[in-house]
């Protein structure tokens, strides 16, 4: 089953989406409170989107828990970040660094995309956006990009970040998948695939320094920004007797992020129910893209069932 692509480069409406790419049973689309959102239903998994951000907010393979968290208290206002799924950043991590304006992590997570192809392969949901320049993004600095991003939703969750230069000078951009991930207890959960790696104490003054050997801990407010990180990362969830895995594609850069305590946009204790383990390019292994190249990053989740 396959939904072609719309040629109309304007905003997309919830009709247009139910008609042009809606498949019976499995993908449908439905407006809230001025937002667009994708719910997903497919033998191997369920899954939701909202289209402002291609901003995922659920995933739960056929068997298994959720994987992905979304706080119940979080703001679904357009043009307001959503806590919790994966955002996505771009083009830059975190607060600009080069001094100028610029909302938080970008303008990627805040913006509309439109959905440009959405088709039914196996048990897999296959879903791609797309954004280009807006008068927003010009007002920044940003007329010569044009992102991509596949999503395909099953039994393994892939995410893919598609960047391409379409000016004439360089483009420098950091990127991220912030994801939130569900877990029992963040008290019990490890941390391993970091072993070896230096990372920077966003607690503790940007202060670089080496990871201890051994499974990662979580006991108090952290956000680690992990340098030159490429393996495999596994969240081991022992209360939950499951282990999930974060395999990366062109990605050097990890953060590590948990509040360690309430938040406004989250309900009371739900700092305890998440970790984040995010795909990120930034900092020192920020991309400085060539005219006419693409870069693409790329984040794979897969679950464990763990029998004792």
């Amino acid at each position: 089953m396959t939904a072609q692509a719309t040629t109309t480069p304007s905003a997309q409406t919830l009709s247009q989406l139910n008609d042009h790419f809606g498949l019976a049973g499995v993908l449908a689309f439905r407006e809230k409170d001025g937002l667009l959102f994708a719910d997903i239903t497919t033998p191997a998994a369920t899954g939701s989107l909202c289209l402002q951000g291609a901003h995922l907010l659920a995933w739960q393979p056929a068997g298994q828990q959720p994987v992905i968290f979304l706080s119940q208290k979080s703001d679904m206002t357009p043009g307001k970040p959503i806590r919790g799924g994966v955002p996505l950043l771009f083009p830059w991590f975190g607060p600009r660094h080069d001094g100028k304006e610029g909302p938080m992590h970008g303008f990627a997570r805040t913006q509309n995309w439109n959905l440009q192809f959405a088709a039914l392969a196996g048990e897999d949901l296959h879903l791609t956006f797309t954004q280009g320049p807006t008068d927003l993004t010009r007002s920044l600095g940003f007329d010569h990009f044009r992102l991509a991003y596949e999503v395909a939703i099953g039994h393994t969750l892939k995410l893919k970040l598609t960047v391409a230069n379409d000016g004439a000078e360089p483009l420098l951009f950091e990127e991220g998948m912030h994801s939130y991930f569900c877990v029992q207890d963040v008290h019990e959960i490890t941390i391993t695939g970091l072993d070896g790696t230096t990372y920077i104490d966003k607690k503790d003054e940007f202060k670089k320094k080496p990871q201890v050997a051994g499974p990662m801990h979580i006991t108090a407010p952290t956000d680690r920004v992990y340098l030159d990180t490429t393996s495999s990362l596994v969240i081991h969830d022992p209360a939950e007797r499951r282990e999930i895995t974060i395999e990366k594609v062109n990605s050097d850069t990890t953060v590590v992020w948990n509040p360690w305590g309430e938040m406004p946009d989250i309900q009371p204790n739900g700092w305890h129910e998440f970790v984040c383990v995010e795909t990120v390019n930034a900092g020192d292994q920020s991309i400085s893209l060539a005219p006419g190249k693409t870069h693409t990053m790329e984040s794979h989740v897969s679950v464990k069932k763990l029998t004792v």
